[in-house]
């Protein structure tokens, strides 16, 4: 039985530091990328293959040459703001790439997958912590994508018998506990890198979107796991996979929120710098709060996230850009 395992979007953030698990766990991640938003230095684990995930005749040879296990499927573009201005970008790459994944696995006769999902097809919710069966609400193209997605794999298991597991992540954060990797995206939207750029002066001023959500200090309040965390899960969903489980969807998180305000002052606290901010308006697709329930997660996989307190986010992710803030943002 081979151990090759498909890995699309492996030169990515969180693809990178999967194919890192696997490796370390015997598997030989095969990276399918075509390195648009992902890098040449984070494939180092296992083999590659430069493609587009659209290319359904290219993964059909792949995945004919290699014989996978399995396929761990990232290839998606991520970036609300950019979703909202661009809508049909997102509807292409991530609906129509998923679409040509399936059917290369389809013909190929591949039948186990794991997705990177997301929190955000829940969108604005009164619950305090989001549970799996709480309702879909994507409020911006990005995260009605990953909506869609999900729906592509309910379909194709009814009709073709493929399993998948869904892991809806929250906020993923931190960086390889070896500076080996870590969170590197052009040009860079997430809230923790920006805030060390500011506090490096690699960016003037660290703007915080919106002051008047209904949260404890007015800003966004959100659920972060680490990304080595992450890694594990992935792993471990596909094991389950391939041990005959059947599909499921689960929540990754930790149960715990932190708001934006906090997030800087902790980060000034680990990089013992001034993170200079300013106070914006609300940014169109941003939700109040999303918090995990990750019961689910834990009773199905076993999964517990040891990396994920705060402090070790961002310790870690403190650690990689002291590292790595000499390229050029």
């Amino acid at each position: 039985m081979s151990e090759y395992v498909l890995v699309t979007g492996g030169a990515g953030y969180i693809g990178a530091h999967t194919c890192k698990e696997l490796a370390a766990h015997g598997y030989v991640p095969v990276v399918y990328d075509n390195f648009v938003t992902g890098h040449m230095d984070f494939v180092r684990y296992g083999e590659f293959c430069h493609g587009d995930v659209t290319d359904t005749a290219k993964l059909v040879e792949l995945i004919l040459q290699k014989k996978p296990l399995g396929v761990i499927h990232f290839a998606s573009f991520i970036n609300v703001g950019e979703s909202v201005l661009d809508p049909g970008k997102y509807y292409v790459n991530n609906l129509h790439g998923t679409l040509s994944l399936l059917e290369a696995m389809r013909v190929t006769g591949l039948r186990a997958i794991v997705v990177s999902g997301t929190c955000a097809v829940y969108g604005e919710t009164e619950a305090e912590r989001v549970g799996e069966e709480t309702p879909f609400n994507p409020m911006n193209p990005y995260a009605a994508s990953k909506a869609f997605m999900e729906r592509f794999l309910d379909d194709y298991g009814a009709a073709y018998g493929f399993k998948s597991a869904v892991l809806r992540y929250f906020n993923a954060s931190g960086a390889d506990g070896d500076a080996e990797l870590g969170e590197r995206h052009k040009p860079e939207t997430h809230l923790i890198p920006r805030v060390f750029m500011a506090a490096c002066g690699l960016i003037p001023a660290l703007s915080v979107f919106g002051t008047d959500y209904p949260t404890p200090d007015g800003t966004c309040l959100r659920d972060y796991i680490h990304v080595s965390d992450l890694a594990v899960a992935h792993r471990l969903a596909l094991e389950k996979l391939l041990a005959g489980g059947q599909s499921f969807k689960v929540n990754l998180g930790t149960g715990t929120g932190y708001s934006v305000r906090e997030i800087v002052e902790r980060c000034g606290r680990i990089a013992g710098k001034k993170i200079p901010f300013t106070l914006e308006g609300r940014r169109a697709g941003d939700v109040p709060s999303l918090v995990a329930r990750v019961d689910a997660a834990k009773k199905i996989l076993g999964w517990i996230p040891c990396h994920s307190s705060l402090d070790n986010i961002l310790s870690t992710a403190w650690k990689w850009f002291e590292k790595d803030n000499a390229r050029a943002f």
